[in-house]
């Protein structure tokens, strides 16, 4: 279908070489789309570039750190070289560090925020632009079910994520005159790397995740490539300022 055809269009993925970020880019190729890959780890992205182009599609890594503005910058200027265009621009770089408040350091804290929100900022800023001119685009930013609960354990984590629904918000009002629809994807417990440090980390975690998802089940990186894809293309137009949970009815369960 023409509402979910992205042949033509070029995605910025930061922390898209694993994960969830991976995760949407591959279903964000197997759409059509060529797929820029932002992140610190140079051989990792290689190898996810090359994945990505046995799906049909051109593909491209570009090397920095998303807290750096002109390194975000430069991720926008070299997808825009290297593949033509920016279209579509994935905001999922993301830490944590689990600490209660009290053990939490001012730095810990400076890390996490950074990362996770000051980076969403900053790559969107630097987006922006592009697709001014290109006559509009697509951001999706990274949320958490901690953009509507609580933690213990991950008090910057939680703030960071809470921050990315309201900026994004902002930015969809802002740029709604610009074709540019801003909206948020908030993950629930997705079985990656982060979260398997999360269940060494928390005791009953897995247990707990388990019971209160309705689904049963810790979610997989593609479960996200269909919102991905949908928030990306044409049959999200009228869509903007929004924060949509795929968290397996996580959020909904009491």
């Amino acid at each position: 279908m023409s509402q979910f055809n992205l042949g033509g269009r070029v995605a910025l993925v930061t922390g898209g070489n694993g994960g969830i970020g991976l995760g949407m880019a591959r279903g964000l190729a197997e759409a059509g789309a060529a797929i820029a890959i932002a992140g610190r780890n140079q051989a990792k992205s290689e190898a996810a570039a090359a994945e990505l182009t046995k799906l049909g599609v051109k593909a491209a890594v570009v090397t920095g750190d998303v807290t750096d503005d002109a390194h975000c910058q430069r991720f926008v200027s070299e997808t825009v070289r290297q593949l033509g265009r920016l279209d579509i621009l994935v905001n999922n770089a993301g830490i944590n560090i689990r600490k209660a408040p009290h053990e939490l350091s001012a730095a810990e804290w400076k890390a996490v925020i950074d990362t996770n929100l000051t980076s969403t900022f900053i790559c969107s800023q630097a987006a922006y632009h592009a697709m001014k001119e290109a006559g509009g685009g697509k951001i999706i930013n990274i949320g958490s079910m901690l953009s509507i609960f609580g933690a213990g354990f991950a008090p910057a984590y939680g703030a960071s994520k809470g921050g990315v629904v309201q900026l994004t918000k902002s930015m969809a009002t802002a740029w709604a005159k610009d074709n540019i629809q801003v909206n948020a994807v908030l993950p629930g417990w997705i079985d990656t790397d982060l979260t398997r440090s999360a269940r060494e980390q928390v005791k009953g975690l897995n247990s707990m995740v388990l019971m209160r998802t309705p689904a049963g089940r810790w979610g997989q990186p593609s479960d996200l490539a269909g919102i991905a894809v949908f928030l990306a293309g044409p049959a999200s137009d009228f869509i903007t300022g929004t924060a949509i949970p795929v968290d397996g009815g996580y959020s909904v369960q009491v």
